[in-house]
């Protein structure tokens, strides 16, 4: 599966894939722009050409009849508006050897200057780095900028990540914005 998805991403999409996907056990994986639902396909078969044991988290809302079987299979984790959740989130690190979790720090398609924090919580919570994941429409290219093993300062890590999404394109780019709070 693995050769597939890589072949149907670079060979038949086109896309370039920069940067491994680091060789650690535990992380809290960042994605960015998310300014479609195509970020997710694309994401996907990314993930999918990697060896990587991941879930992604997603709005509960999307756990209804019959979208609820489509992101179950996509690997998806539903998670409510509350706080509880990054306690369920580190938790699951405890209970895992190996466990990476994946979303969007926009936490929505639509603009937002003000990212959710939630994975950065969850990270420093659970004692995991952070990789920064981007895909970037117009030079086609997904992959990763980096990892951020140091969370013990909120500002510092949004400043890092936000300057390491300073120059990635968004499909829809008039739906994407670095969290201003940190820039």
């Amino acid at each position: 599966m693995k050769a597939i998805c890589k072949y149907i991403l670079t060979g038949v999409l086109g896309w370039k894939i920069k940067g491994e996907f680091p060789d650690i056990k535990k992380s809290v994986s960042i994605f960015a722009p998310h300014t479609s639902y195509w970020d997710g396909f694309y994401g996907k078969l990314f993930m999918m050409s990697t060896d990587v044991r991941y879930k992604f988290l997603s709005k509960k809302e999307f756990f209804k009849f019959p979208l609820k079987y489509f992101f179950k299979a996509f690997g998806s984790i539903p998670v409510e508006k509350n706080k509880e959740y990054i306690n369920q989130i580190a938790d699951l690190f405890q209970t895992n050897n190996e466990l990476h979790i994946i979303l969007s720090p926009e936490g929505q398609i639509p603009i937002t200057d003000h990212w959710k924090k939630g994975f950065y919580y969850m990270a420093a919570r659970a004692n995991v780095p952070i990789i920064v994941g981007y895909i970037d429409y117009k030079k086609k290219e997904i992959g990763i900028k980096g990892v951020i093993t140091e969370t013990a300062d909120l500002k510092k890590t949004m400043i890092t990540i936000g300057n390491m999404y300073k120059d990635v394109s968004a499909k829809n780019p008039e739906f994407f914005s670095l969290d201003k709070r940190f820039s």
